[in-house]
This record gives structure tokens, sequence and C-alpha cells, in this order.
């Protein structure tokens, strides 16, 4: 259909555009209001996904992750490429992909680098591709503003991405970032308090609901054990017995609480060596929590009757 067309003969606004007649016609009447029309469309067919890539003249979408938006210019991929020139002409190439990259700047090749590590880093942390494309877009606008200078890529891009996670309610720890990244923790946590101030970047304190369906999933709980530790959290907040406590022993508690109700098995010990908290912290919140909720005996009981089996 196309819109803000009409037909001349009854004013209807149902054209509809006849891609093999090369003609608009009128929906109602019938009556022909463009002809001999301009295909648009691909003139080529394709009958599997292999033909298609090999046929197609456009390339890949335009994405922030890449240092050009991913329209590369690469003059060969390496040394094995000269050798597939005539002879006469490989001094000519040999000095195309020299000049080549010495007219790169020296912006782009910051950004290729970093962004190399990026994906290295979204990989490792199974990350999403909106936290990709944004700390790809925070890291271009540090860069612009002259916020890498004197550090190391490596700690701004662990940074961002410490950042960005928590926004986008997927957290992850400084010790999970700082173990993937190679970087020292405290030295994560002085470019993150650095970056965000500069960057005039807001962050509000992370829920322990957010920890929960990641730490469920490593501790392999069931989908119930998860909903029924985010309700002992639900319920904990409205005690106050959470607040200006550390999130992920609060949330290692929750889970430990939920999975001793529900009859999987889990000690404190477990709890602590997977999500890297101590025992005691988990200990302490747990005792806090339950005292609170009630449910101190119940949970006891049932820690009982699992040790008895």
């Amino acid at each position: 259909m196309q819109a803000n067309i009409k037909c001349p003969e009854c004013k209807s606004s149902g054209i509809i555009y006849d891609h093999s007649r090369g003609e608009s016609v009128c929906d109602k009447c019938g009556f022909i209001i463009k002809e001999s029309m301009i295909d648009l469309t691909q003139e080529w067919r394709a009958f599997d996904e292999d033909q298609r890539s090999r046929r197609a003249r456009t390339g890949a979408a335009l994405t922030p992750t890449k240092h050009d938006h991913g329209l590369t210019t690469e003059i060969g991929k390496g040394r094995g490429e000269l050798f597939k020139v005539e002879s006469k002409k490989r001094a000519q190439y040999y000095r195309l992909t020299k000049w080549h990259k010495r007219l790169i700047k020296s912006r782009d090749r910051n950004l290729s680098f970093a962004f190399s590590e990026l994906q290295r880093l979204v990989s490792f942390l199974s990350l999403s591709k909106a936290v990709h494309e944004k700390v790809a877009s925070l890291y271009k606008e540090a860069v612009v503003r002259g916020l890498v200078r004197g550090r190391s890529t490596e700690s701004i891009i662990s940074a961002l991405l410490y950042i960005t996670c928590r926004e986008e309610g997927a957290p992850r720890t400084l010790d999970e970032i700082a173990k993937a990244s190679n970087i020292n923790k405290k030295d994560v946590g002085k470019t993150y308090r650095y970056i965000a101030r500069k960057l005039g970047i807001r962050i509000l304190p992370a829920k322990a609901q957010d920890y929960i369906p990641r730490f469920g999933s490593l501790l392999d709980l069931s989908e119930k054990v998860q909903v029924k530790a985010v309700d002992v959290l639900d319920d904990a907040t409205k005690y106050d017995v959470t607040s200006g406590k550390g999130p992920i022993g609060v949330a290692a508690a929750a889970l430990y609480i939920s999975a001793v109700l529900s009859g999987e098995k889990k000690t404190q010990r477990e709890v602590a060596d997977i999500i890297g908290v101590t025992e005691v912290t988990i200990r302490n919140r747990y005792k806090e929590i339950v005292e609170s909720l009630g449910i101190k005996e119940e949970v006891e009981k049932k820690v009982k009757e699992q040790e008895d089996l």
C-alpha cells in the first residue's frame, strides 16, 4: 500500500503497487495511476543463505562496536597476500599497505585495540549486544574528551563495562570484571569513579534482586528457588534489613535460605565459594533475614533434616 496517494477517479487511498507489472493500481476501482515504474527490488534470486551472502552487494550493518562503524578499508590481510600479486606490482602493493597503516590516525588505532579488548570481555562475561554497543559509544566519548590519556585502555573498558552492566540491570561484580580483564580490582574501582564523575553518570546502588538470576544459575538452582529468593528479598526490604548491606552478600543469603526452604541442598560454603563472598558474610546476612521475617525455626529445622539425610 502507498500512503498519501489517492485515486483521481474514486478518491480512494487504497493504492497497491504491483511489482510484477510496475504499476500503481487503485484497489477499489482498478484505475491505473502509474505505469512503467522502476522496480527497485533485487533482480537476483537466492535459494539458500550461502547464495544470498555471495550475491548480496551490500556489507554488514553499521555498528558502534567498530572503530569505523564497520566501514573498514583494508589493503591485504597479511604478508601472505603479497605473493598473490604479480611480481611486477609487488613493490607497489607493499608501499600501499605500508602507507595505509601509517596514515591511520592514532585515535583509530586506539579505538581498534580498545574494541578488540571489549569484544573479548563481552564474550567472556556473556553480556548482551546492548551492553556491548553502549560501552563502545561511551568509550568513544571518553576518547573525544581526552579522558583516556594516562590510563590503560583495559582499565577504562573495564570501568565502562561495570557502569553499563549496572545501568542495564545485569550487574557484574568488580571481582568478576577484574578477573576477566586481569586488572587490579582497586584500579578498576578508581577508574570507574573517575569516569562516572567526568561523564556525569549517576549510578544508583545495585539491588540484590538483580543478582539473583545469574547467581542462581551459577549455583544450579531451579527457577522456583530463584523466585522464592526474590520474594524473601522483597519481604526483607520492607523490614529495612538489606539497607546499607552489600547486595552480593544479601543475594547469596537469600538464595541459601530459599534453597533450604525448597529442599535443594546447598551449604553456606558452597554458596560462598561459587558467588565469591565469605561464609561469615552469608551467615550474618542469613541471621538478619530469618530473624526479621520470623522464619528462623522453620529454616533451621529444614537444615537439620537435610543434614540427617
